[in-house]
Protein backbone atom coordinates (compact mmCIF):
# COMPACT_ATOMS: atom_id res chain seq x y z
CA UNK A 1 0.00 0.00 0.00
CA UNK A 2 2.86 2.62 0.67
CA UNK A 3 4.19 1.69 -2.67
CA UNK A 4 0.77 2.63 -4.58
CA UNK A 5 0.88 5.61 -2.20
CA UNK A 6 4.14 6.70 -3.57
CA UNK A 7 3.52 5.49 -7.20
CA UNK A 8 0.22 8.03 -7.15
CA UNK A 9 2.54 10.89 -5.83
CA UNK A 10 5.41 10.90 -8.20
CA UNK A 11 2.95 10.81 -10.75
CA UNK A 12 0.78 13.97 -9.15
CA UNK A 13 4.01 15.59 -8.93
CA UNK A 14 5.25 14.70 -12.74
CA UNK A 15 1.79 16.20 -13.59
CA UNK A 16 2.27 19.11 -11.81
CA UNK A 17 5.56 19.60 -13.84
CA UNK A 18 4.11 19.62 -17.25
CA UNK A 19 1.58 22.39 -18.85
CA UNK A 20 -0.86 20.72 -21.35
CA UNK A 21 -1.63 22.63 -24.64
CA UNK A 22 -4.53 21.32 -26.88
CA UNK A 23 -4.05 21.77 -30.81
CA UNK A 24 -6.96 21.34 -32.88
CA UNK A 25 -6.10 20.60 -36.14
CA UNK A 26 -7.24 18.85 -39.49
CA UNK A 27 -5.16 15.93 -40.00
CA UNK A 28 -7.72 14.31 -42.70
CA UNK A 29 -10.38 15.84 -44.64
CA UNK A 30 -10.54 18.79 -47.27
CA UNK A 31 -8.44 20.63 -45.02
CA UNK A 32 -5.58 18.24 -44.61
CA UNK A 33 -2.92 20.41 -46.26
CA UNK A 34 -3.27 23.41 -43.63
CA UNK A 35 -3.08 20.76 -40.89
CA UNK A 36 0.03 19.66 -41.64
CA UNK A 37 1.77 22.78 -42.18
CA UNK A 38 0.96 23.98 -39.09
CA UNK A 39 1.57 20.76 -37.04
CA UNK A 40 4.90 20.80 -38.76
CA UNK A 41 5.45 24.66 -37.48
CA UNK A 42 4.36 23.46 -34.15
CA UNK A 43 7.04 21.15 -33.90
CA UNK A 44 9.44 23.32 -35.05
CA UNK A 45 8.54 26.16 -32.37
CA UNK A 46 8.15 23.23 -29.81
CA UNK A 47 12.39 22.49 -30.60
CA UNK A 48 13.04 26.43 -30.25
CA UNK A 49 11.13 26.44 -26.81
CA UNK A 50 9.46 23.43 -24.81
CA UNK A 51 9.40 24.55 -21.30
CA UNK A 52 7.77 27.47 -19.43
CA UNK A 53 7.48 28.64 -16.46
CA UNK A 54 9.69 25.92 -15.72
CA UNK A 55 7.71 22.97 -16.72
CA UNK A 56 7.88 20.91 -19.70
CA UNK A 57 5.24 21.82 -22.23
CA UNK A 58 3.01 18.51 -23.55
CA UNK A 59 1.22 19.05 -26.77
CA UNK A 60 -1.56 17.04 -27.13
CA UNK A 61 -2.89 16.94 -30.73
CA UNK A 62 -6.57 15.83 -31.80
CA UNK A 63 -7.47 16.16 -35.18
CA UNK A 64 -10.57 17.64 -36.13
CA UNK A 65 -11.08 15.88 -39.63
CA UNK A 66 -11.96 19.41 -41.32
CA UNK A 67 -15.31 19.23 -39.95
CA UNK A 68 -17.03 21.59 -37.32
CA UNK A 69 -18.94 18.21 -35.22
CA UNK A 70 -15.69 16.75 -34.64
CA UNK A 71 -14.38 20.37 -33.92
CA UNK A 72 -16.59 20.31 -31.07
CA UNK A 73 -15.49 16.74 -29.74
CA UNK A 74 -11.80 17.64 -30.09
CA UNK A 75 -12.68 20.44 -27.99
CA UNK A 76 -14.69 18.78 -25.69
CA UNK A 77 -11.80 16.00 -25.22
CA UNK A 78 -9.17 18.56 -24.58
CA UNK A 79 -10.26 20.21 -22.15
CA UNK A 80 -12.85 17.72 -19.93
CA UNK A 81 -10.69 14.50 -20.92
CA UNK A 82 -7.32 16.08 -20.95
CA UNK A 83 -7.31 18.71 -18.59
CA UNK A 84 -5.47 21.50 -20.96
CA UNK A 85 -4.90 25.01 -19.95
CA UNK A 86 -5.25 26.46 -23.07
CA UNK A 87 -5.60 25.34 -26.70
CA UNK A 88 -4.13 26.23 -30.25
CA UNK A 89 -6.65 25.91 -33.16
CA UNK A 90 -8.52 25.29 -35.16
CA UNK A 91 -7.43 26.44 -38.50
CA UNK A 92 -10.83 27.41 -40.02
CA UNK A 93 -13.83 29.96 -38.87
CA UNK A 94 -16.47 27.47 -38.79
CA UNK A 95 -14.55 25.07 -36.85
CA UNK A 96 -13.37 27.76 -34.09
CA UNK A 97 -16.51 28.44 -33.92
CA UNK A 98 -18.17 24.87 -33.50
CA UNK A 99 -15.70 24.58 -30.24
CA UNK A 100 -15.73 27.84 -28.69
CA UNK A 101 -18.83 27.98 -26.42
CA UNK A 102 -17.17 24.87 -25.28
CA UNK A 103 -13.84 26.54 -24.39
CA UNK A 104 -15.97 30.02 -23.26
CA UNK A 105 -17.69 27.66 -21.01
CA UNK A 106 -15.10 26.67 -18.82
CA UNK A 107 -12.99 29.30 -18.79
CA UNK A 108 -9.86 28.24 -21.21
CA UNK A 109 -7.93 30.50 -23.38
CA UNK A 110 -7.75 29.59 -27.19
CA UNK A 111 -5.90 31.01 -29.83
CA UNK A 112 -6.63 30.88 -33.89
CA UNK A 113 -3.77 30.99 -36.14
CA UNK A 114 -6.61 31.54 -38.89
CA UNK A 115 -9.71 31.77 -38.12
CA UNK A 116 -10.35 35.31 -40.10
CA UNK A 117 -14.65 35.19 -39.97
CA UNK A 118 -15.20 38.18 -37.53
CA UNK A 119 -18.14 36.28 -35.48
CA UNK A 120 -14.77 34.10 -34.04
CA UNK A 121 -14.26 36.34 -31.28
CA UNK A 122 -17.17 38.55 -31.33
CA UNK A 123 -18.52 38.46 -28.00
CA UNK A 124 -16.35 35.96 -26.41
CA UNK A 125 -13.83 36.41 -23.88
CA UNK A 126 -11.33 33.53 -24.17
CA UNK A 127 -11.57 33.27 -28.12
CA UNK A 128 -8.46 34.98 -30.02
CA UNK A 129 -6.69 35.12 -32.88
CA UNK A 130 -2.76 36.25 -34.68
CA UNK A 131 -4.68 36.51 -37.80
CA UNK A 132 -6.13 39.68 -39.21
CA UNK A 133 -10.48 39.63 -39.76
CA UNK A 134 -12.48 39.28 -43.53
CA UNK A 135 -13.58 42.71 -42.39
CA UNK A 136 -10.14 43.50 -43.12
CA UNK A 137 -9.02 41.12 -45.93
CA UNK A 138 -12.61 41.45 -48.19
CA UNK A 139 -11.91 45.38 -47.87
CA UNK A 140 -8.32 45.00 -49.04
CA UNK A 141 -9.33 42.26 -51.99
CA UNK A 142 -11.72 44.46 -53.48
CA UNK A 143 -9.71 47.29 -53.48
CA UNK A 144 -6.83 45.50 -55.12
CA UNK A 145 -9.51 43.79 -57.37
CA UNK A 146 -10.80 47.71 -58.83
CA UNK A 147 -7.53 49.26 -58.49
CA UNK A 148 -4.91 47.05 -59.94
CA UNK A 149 -6.96 44.48 -61.36
CA UNK A 150 -9.03 46.59 -63.74
CA UNK A 151 -12.33 44.61 -62.38
CA UNK A 152 -15.50 45.98 -62.91
CA UNK A 153 -17.81 42.85 -63.35
CA UNK A 154 -17.40 40.06 -60.96
CA UNK A 155 -18.54 37.05 -60.00
CA UNK A 156 -18.36 35.71 -56.43
CA UNK A 157 -17.85 31.80 -55.83
CA UNK A 158 -18.54 31.13 -51.97
CA UNK A 159 -19.24 28.08 -50.21
CA UNK A 160 -22.25 28.21 -48.45
CA UNK A 161 -20.91 25.38 -45.83
CA UNK A 162 -18.04 27.56 -44.86
CA UNK A 163 -18.90 30.50 -42.61
CA UNK A 164 -15.56 31.89 -43.89
CA UNK A 165 -15.98 31.83 -47.46
CA UNK A 166 -19.67 33.06 -47.03
CA UNK A 167 -18.35 36.20 -45.00
CA UNK A 168 -15.56 36.81 -46.61
CA UNK A 169 -17.64 37.11 -50.03
CA UNK A 170 -19.83 39.58 -48.38
CA UNK A 171 -16.87 41.65 -47.10
CA UNK A 172 -15.47 41.80 -50.29
CA UNK A 173 -18.88 42.64 -52.29
CA UNK A 174 -20.07 45.50 -50.28
CA UNK A 175 -16.38 46.92 -51.03
CA UNK A 176 -16.62 46.43 -54.27
CA UNK A 177 -19.95 48.12 -54.70
CA UNK A 178 -18.92 50.61 -52.46
CA UNK A 179 -15.66 51.45 -54.69
CA UNK A 180 -17.28 51.49 -58.13
CA UNK A 181 -20.93 52.15 -56.97
CA UNK A 182 -22.90 52.10 -60.66
CA UNK A 183 -19.94 51.56 -62.71
CA UNK A 184 -19.73 47.75 -61.16
CA UNK A 185 -21.66 44.51 -61.30
CA UNK A 186 -21.31 41.85 -59.43
CA UNK A 187 -23.30 38.55 -59.58
CA UNK A 188 -23.07 35.35 -56.91
CA UNK A 189 -23.19 31.94 -56.88
CA UNK A 190 -22.92 29.67 -54.85
CA UNK A 191 -21.70 25.65 -54.29
CA UNK A 192 -21.57 23.23 -51.73
CA UNK A 193 -17.94 21.89 -49.85
CA UNK A 194 -18.74 18.18 -51.68
CA UNK A 195 -19.01 20.02 -54.80
CA UNK A 196 -16.61 18.84 -57.40
CA UNK A 197 -18.43 20.04 -60.67
CA UNK A 198 -18.90 23.64 -61.10
CA UNK A 199 -19.88 23.95 -64.63
CA UNK A 200 -23.18 25.60 -63.76
CA UNK A 201 -21.54 28.33 -61.44
CA UNK A 202 -18.91 28.86 -64.19
CA UNK A 203 -21.24 28.81 -67.02
CA UNK A 204 -23.75 31.32 -65.01
CA UNK A 205 -20.48 33.71 -65.07
CA UNK A 206 -19.34 33.69 -68.34
CA UNK A 207 -23.14 34.47 -69.49
CA UNK A 208 -22.68 37.41 -67.04
CA UNK A 209 -19.92 38.53 -68.87
CA UNK A 210 -17.59 38.62 -65.66
CA UNK A 211 -13.80 39.71 -66.05
CA UNK A 212 -13.19 38.29 -62.97
CA UNK A 213 -13.88 35.71 -60.47
CA UNK A 214 -13.29 36.19 -57.27
CA UNK A 215 -13.35 33.04 -55.23
CA UNK A 216 -13.70 33.16 -51.18
CA UNK A 217 -13.57 29.38 -50.47
CA UNK A 218 -10.70 27.13 -50.01
CA UNK A 219 -7.88 25.65 -51.73
CA UNK A 220 -8.65 22.38 -53.71
CA UNK A 221 -12.08 23.72 -54.74
CA UNK A 222 -10.77 26.81 -55.89
CA UNK A 223 -7.77 24.81 -57.97
CA UNK A 224 -11.39 22.83 -59.79
CA UNK A 225 -12.67 26.18 -60.21
CA UNK A 226 -10.06 27.54 -62.31
CA UNK A 227 -9.09 24.53 -63.90
CA UNK A 228 -12.96 24.18 -65.40
CA UNK A 229 -13.71 27.47 -65.56
CA UNK A 230 -10.56 27.50 -68.55
CA UNK A 231 -11.97 24.54 -70.12
CA UNK A 232 -14.93 25.97 -70.49
CA UNK A 233 -13.54 28.84 -72.28
CA UNK A 234 -13.26 31.68 -69.43
CA UNK A 235 -10.35 34.08 -70.67
CA UNK A 236 -10.83 36.62 -67.60
CA UNK A 237 -9.09 36.89 -64.12
CA UNK A 238 -9.04 35.14 -60.76
CA UNK A 239 -8.75 36.51 -57.60
CA UNK A 240 -9.18 34.39 -54.35
CA UNK A 241 -8.96 34.67 -50.40
CA UNK A 242 -6.36 33.32 -48.03
CA UNK A 243 -8.20 29.76 -48.17
CA UNK A 244 -6.54 28.81 -51.19
CA UNK A 245 -2.87 28.81 -50.30
CA UNK A 246 -1.63 24.97 -50.54
CA UNK A 247 0.03 23.52 -52.67
CA UNK A 248 -2.63 21.69 -54.33
CA UNK A 249 -3.90 25.00 -56.13
CA UNK A 250 -1.02 24.54 -58.23
CA UNK A 251 -1.15 20.62 -58.33
CA UNK A 252 -4.80 20.46 -59.38
CA UNK A 253 -4.77 23.70 -61.20
CA UNK A 254 -2.15 23.41 -63.13
CA UNK A 255 -1.55 26.01 -65.64
CA UNK A 256 -5.15 27.03 -65.08
CA UNK A 257 -4.03 28.37 -61.95
CA UNK A 258 -0.94 30.79 -63.53
CA UNK A 259 -1.87 34.40 -62.80
CA UNK A 260 -4.46 33.83 -59.68
CA UNK A 261 -4.32 36.28 -57.34
CA UNK A 262 -5.31 35.93 -53.94
CA UNK A 263 -4.69 37.81 -50.54
CA UNK A 264 -2.79 35.93 -47.44
CA UNK A 265 -0.68 36.63 -44.26
CA UNK A 266 3.18 36.59 -45.35
CA UNK A 267 5.38 35.64 -47.82
CA UNK A 268 9.05 34.45 -46.76
CA UNK A 269 10.43 37.26 -49.45
CA UNK A 270 9.74 39.80 -47.32
CA UNK A 271 10.72 38.25 -44.29
CA UNK A 272 12.38 41.14 -42.79
CA UNK A 273 13.01 40.93 -39.25
CA UNK A 274 15.60 38.26 -37.42
CA UNK A 275 12.46 36.17 -36.17
CA UNK A 276 10.88 36.04 -39.95
CA UNK A 277 14.54 34.88 -41.62
CA UNK A 278 15.22 32.80 -38.88
CA UNK A 279 11.73 30.50 -39.28
CA UNK A 280 11.91 30.40 -43.23
CA UNK A 281 15.38 29.11 -42.97
CA UNK A 282 14.37 26.48 -40.11
CA UNK A 283 11.37 25.35 -41.50
CA UNK A 284 12.88 24.63 -45.37
CA UNK A 285 15.88 22.80 -43.67
CA UNK A 286 13.85 20.75 -41.75
CA UNK A 287 10.93 20.02 -44.70
CA UNK A 288 12.36 21.23 -47.53
CA UNK A 289 9.86 22.87 -48.19
CA UNK A 290 8.82 26.73 -48.31
CA UNK A 291 6.55 27.73 -45.39
CA UNK A 292 2.95 28.78 -46.10
CA UNK A 293 1.07 31.23 -44.53
CA UNK A 294 -0.47 29.32 -42.47
CA UNK A 295 2.51 27.48 -40.87
CA UNK A 296 4.21 30.97 -40.14
CA UNK A 297 0.62 32.01 -38.49
CA UNK A 298 0.59 28.66 -36.12
CA UNK A 299 4.30 29.34 -35.15
CA UNK A 300 3.29 32.71 -33.88
CA UNK A 301 0.14 31.59 -32.30
CA UNK A 302 2.61 29.17 -29.88
CA UNK A 303 4.56 31.58 -29.34
CA UNK A 304 2.03 34.17 -28.42
CA UNK A 305 0.57 31.73 -25.97
CA UNK A 306 3.89 31.02 -24.20
CA UNK A 307 4.42 34.78 -24.02
CA UNK A 308 0.82 35.40 -22.13
CA UNK A 309 2.01 32.33 -19.64
CA UNK A 310 5.18 34.44 -19.10
CA UNK A 311 3.46 37.46 -18.44
CA UNK A 312 0.86 35.53 -16.12
CA UNK A 313 3.62 34.16 -14.26
CA UNK A 314 0.91 31.13 -13.70
CA UNK A 315 -0.43 28.54 -16.14
CA UNK A 316 -3.87 28.94 -15.06
CA UNK A 317 -6.44 29.78 -17.47
CA UNK A 318 -7.89 32.75 -16.21
CA UNK A 319 -4.81 34.29 -15.81
CA UNK A 320 -3.62 33.41 -19.59
CA UNK A 321 -6.62 34.44 -20.70
CA UNK A 322 -5.99 37.78 -19.31
CA UNK A 323 -2.72 38.28 -20.54
CA UNK A 324 -3.25 37.15 -24.32
CA UNK A 325 -5.31 40.45 -24.60
CA UNK A 326 -2.38 42.23 -23.48
CA UNK A 327 0.10 41.71 -25.86
CA UNK A 328 1.53 44.44 -27.26
CA UNK A 329 3.84 44.55 -29.93
CA UNK A 330 5.43 41.14 -29.62
CA UNK A 331 7.75 40.28 -32.61
CA UNK A 332 6.13 37.49 -34.64
CA UNK A 333 6.84 35.85 -38.17
CA UNK A 334 4.33 37.41 -39.72
CA UNK A 335 5.08 40.86 -38.12
CA UNK A 336 4.40 42.28 -35.23
CA UNK A 337 1.55 41.29 -32.94
CA UNK A 338 -0.67 43.59 -30.53
CA UNK A 339 -3.85 41.85 -29.43
CA UNK A 340 -7.09 44.50 -28.14
CA UNK A 341 -9.16 43.69 -25.94
CA UNK A 342 -11.75 41.93 -28.44
CA UNK A 343 -8.94 38.97 -28.98
CA UNK A 344 -8.10 40.88 -32.28
CA UNK A 345 -5.27 42.22 -34.08
CA UNK A 346 -4.69 45.16 -36.75
CA UNK A 347 -2.24 43.50 -39.66
CA UNK A 348 -1.29 44.13 -43.01
CA UNK A 349 -2.67 42.13 -45.95
CA UNK A 350 -0.19 40.27 -48.64
CA UNK A 351 -1.04 40.18 -52.08
CA UNK A 352 0.41 36.65 -53.77
CA UNK A 353 0.01 35.60 -57.43
CA UNK A 354 0.74 31.85 -58.94
CA UNK A 355 3.75 32.43 -61.18
CA UNK A 356 5.71 29.77 -63.14
CA UNK A 357 3.94 26.76 -60.48
CA UNK A 358 4.75 28.89 -57.51
CA UNK A 359 3.61 31.76 -55.00
CA UNK A 360 5.01 35.01 -55.61
CA UNK A 361 5.17 38.38 -53.37
CA UNK A 362 3.07 40.98 -54.90
CA UNK A 363 2.34 43.82 -52.72
CA UNK A 364 0.77 44.30 -49.38
CA UNK A 365 -1.48 46.51 -48.27
CA UNK A 366 -1.63 48.45 -45.10
CA UNK A 367 -5.30 48.74 -42.86
CA UNK A 368 -5.12 52.34 -43.82
CA UNK A 369 -5.04 51.98 -47.14
CA UNK A 370 -8.55 50.22 -47.39
CA UNK A 371 -10.19 53.57 -46.28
Amino acid sequence: MKFIAVFFALLSVISLAVIKIGVVLPMTGGLLDAGEAAWNSLNLAYEEKHDVLGKEIQLILVDNKSEKSKSAEAFRKLIYEKGVVAIIGAMSSGNTLAGAPIAEEKHIPVISPSSTNPLVTQSWKYINRVCFTDSFQGAAAARFAYEEMGSRRIVVFANVDQDYSVGLANFFSRKFQKLGGKGVKILRVFYRSVDKDFSTQIAAAMQFDADTIYISGYCKEAALIVRQAREMGFNGKFLAGDGVECPDLIKIGGKAAEGMYFTTHYHPSVATNEISRRFTTEYEKKYKETPSAIAALTYDAYMVLLKAMEMARSSNPEEIAKNIRKIRNFQGVTGRITIDENGNVVKPVVVDIVRNGRFEFVETIYPKSTR
